[in-house]
């Protein structure tokens, strides 16, 4: 396997880890959960949600041919308003990945050296991938921390549950 098809399967294989946990949390709240907010400014899973959607939009839709800063995004209404229902929310989560996914599905050896623009900036395909790859799971770990504060001990751990490293290491290593 040469390096750039390793590359392209281990990003694919993190952005939906990534969605996993996103969807792991979900999964655990409830509607007035993703709604929920610390102080009047801050933000909801449901407002980060529509930050990473929006700009998952911006960046994936013809992400080989247009600047990944389009026009038409409006960066800073992502933090105002809201999803009305967490139905409206998975919705826009899906269409983001789904654009996400399908851009990472176009790049193949004929354009995998081709320079695509960041806000006019030139980015190799492995800096505009690795610039979102920092960028979605800073979010996805809001959205996780967020979860964990509103369950509190009701939360389900995402990864190896506190005290349990040994066993998790044992059940691995034998």
């Amino acid at each position: 396997m040469d390096f750039q098809e390793n590359y392209l399967q281990s990003v694919m294989y993190e952005f939906k880890r990534y969605k996993s946990m996103g969807e792991k949390t979900f999964a655990q709240l409830s509607d007035d959960d993703i709604h929920w907010t610390y102080a009047e400014n801050d933000n909801s899973i449901a407002i980060i949600v529509k930050h990473i959607v929006g700009n998952m939009l911006s960046r994936w839709t013809n992400f080989l041919t247009e600047d990944g800063e389009k026009s038409w995004r409006n960066r800073d209404t992502e933090f105002e308003g809201s999803y009305t229902s967490r139905s409206e929310m998975m919705e826009a989560w899906e269409r983001g990945w789904n654009c996400l996914f399908d851009a990472m599905n176009s790049i193949d050896e004929s354009n995998f050296d081709k320079k695509v623009k960041i806000r006019n900036k030139d980015h190799t395909i492995v800096e505009a991938i690795n610039r979102q790859l920092a960028h979605y799971p800073s979010h996805i770990g809001q959205i996780v921390f967020l979860g964990k504060m509103l369950k509190g001990a009701d939360w389900n751990s995402l990864s190896i549950p506190k005290g349990q490293s040994e066993a998790f290491n044992k059940k691995m290593f034998g």
